[in-house]
C-alpha cells in the first residue's frame, strides 16, 4: 500500500476529526493565537464597517458585499495553500495540516455546548438551561420553555453537525486544506453577514447565497448519516416529507432526520429580536422533545460523526488497496 494514501485528503480529514475530538482548540492556545474563525471573522467585520456604508445603493451593497466575498475567500485559500507547500506531505508536515485542519472542524465544541443546556435542563434550572442555549441560538431565550429549549438546542445540533463538521470535512476531503479553509471563510461570511436585516440584505447577499450552495451536499449527506445512526427508517421518511418544509434550503435535512430520529417534533414559530418567525413544523403530530431527549440528540450526534469516521476509513483504505493492485 503505497504511503501517499496515508497523506491523502480523505487521510488528513479522518486526523482532523480524531484530534478535534480528542482535544479540541485547547484554552491555552486560544488564550495566545485566539481561533482562525477569529480572525476571519475580524477581517470580515473590517471589510464590512468601511464598505457597507448607508449612502450606497442596494446594487452597490451587493458589489462591495461580493468584492468582500472574493478577498477573504482568496486570501483564505492563499494562506491554506501556502500552509501545505511550506509543511509537504512528510508525517510532520500531515501533522501539522491536521492539527490546522482541526481546528477548523467544531464536533467536540458543538458536543459541549449542546451538553451544557442538557445539564441544567435535567436539573429542571431552567434559567440555566436558557442561558446556555443563548450562545448557540439567535432567538429570544426569555421566550423559551423546557420544549422551546429542547427543540432549539437539537435544532442547532443537527444543522451545527452539517456546518460545523461535516460539510468542512466533505470539502477537506475532496480538496484538501485549502477546501476546508476556503469553506470555513464562506460559512463565517455568512454567519456575519448573512442576515436578512435592512443594514446586511444587500451587501451579506452573496454571502447567504454561497453558503447556501456550499452546503447544498453536506446537509444532505448530514441528513443520511443521522438517519444510519438511529436505525429508524422513520428518520429517513421524515426527512424526505418535510425537510423542504424549512426556510432554509439546507438546515431542514438534518434537523427533519433529527426530529424522526428522536420521534420528536422540531422548528415550528419562534421569536427572535428583530420580530416572530411563523416556521412550519418537522415531524408535526409528534410531540415536543423533553430533557431526556437531548441527551438522546447528543448520543445519536456522536454516532452520526462515528459513521463519518468510519466511512473516511474505508475511502482511505479503498484508496490505498486501489494503489496496490
Amino acid at each position: 500500500m503505497s504511503s501517499d494514501v496515508f497523506a491523502s485528503a480523505p487521510a488528513l480529514m479522518l486526523y482532523a476529526m480524531i484530534i478535534e475530538a480528542a482535544m479540541g482548540w485547547p484554552h491555552w492556545l486560544y488564550r495566545r493565537l485566539r481561533h482562525p474563525t477569529v480572525w476571519m471573522g475580524s477581517l470580515i467585520a473590517a471589510f464590512e464597517n468601511s464598505l457597507n456604508q448607508s449612502g450606497h445603493t442596494a446594487s452597490g451593497r451587493r458589489w462591495r458585499g461580493v468584492s468582500t466575498v472574493l478577498i477573504v475567500v482568496g486570501m483564505t485559500f492563499c494562506v491554506a495553500l501556502l500552509v501545505s507547500l511550506v509543511t509537504g506531505d512528510g508525517w510532520v508536515g500531515i501533522g501539522i495540516q491536521a492539527f490546522v485542519a482541526a481546528s477548523l472542524v467544531a464536533s467536540r465544541s458543538l458536543y459541549e455546548h449542546v451538553a451544557a443546556v442538557a445539564t441544567p435542563l435535567i436539573r429542571n434550572d431552567l434559567a440555566g438551561a436558557r442561558a446556555a442555549v443563548s450562545h448557540i441560538v439567535g432567538r429570544d431565550p426569555s421566550q423559551l420553555d423546557e420544549a422551546g429549549v429542547c427543540r432549539a438546542s437539537l435544532e442547532s445540533l443537527a444543522e451545527n453537525a452539517s456546518d460545523g463538521v461535516v460539510a468542512p470535512v466533505f470539502w477537506g476531503a475532496l480538496l484538501g486544506l485549502p477546501g476546508l479553509a476556503v469553506y470555513k471563510a464562506i460559512n463565517t461570511l455568512d454567519s456575519i453577514l448573512g442576515h436578512k436585516t435592512e443594514h446586511l440584505v444587500d451587501f451579506g447577499w452573496c454571502s447567504a447565497r454561497l453558503d447556501d450552495v456550499a452546503n447544498f451536499l453536506p446537509a444532505r449527506i448530514t441528513g443520511v448519516l443521522i438517519a444510519l445512526a438511529s436505525l429508524r427508517w422513520q428518520a429517513l421518511t421524515v426527512m424526505r416529507r418535510d425537510a423542504r418544509k424549512h426556510r432554509s434550503p439546507n438546515a431542514g435535512w438534518p434537523e427533519a432526520a433529527m426530529a424522526g430520529a428522536l420521534g420528536c417534533r422540531l422548528s415550528g414559530p419562534r421569536v427572535y429580536a428583530e420580530g416572530e418567525s411563523r416556521e412550519p413544523w418537522l415531524n408535526d403530530g409528534a410531540a415536543d422533545p423533553v430533557a431526556s431527549d437531548l441527551r438522546r440528540g447528543l448520543a445519536l450526534y456522536v454516532k452520526a460523526m462515528v459513521v463519518a469516521a468510519a466511512l473516511l476509513l474505508m475511502l482511505v483504505l479503498m484508496l490505498a488497496l486501489g494503489r496496490a493492485l
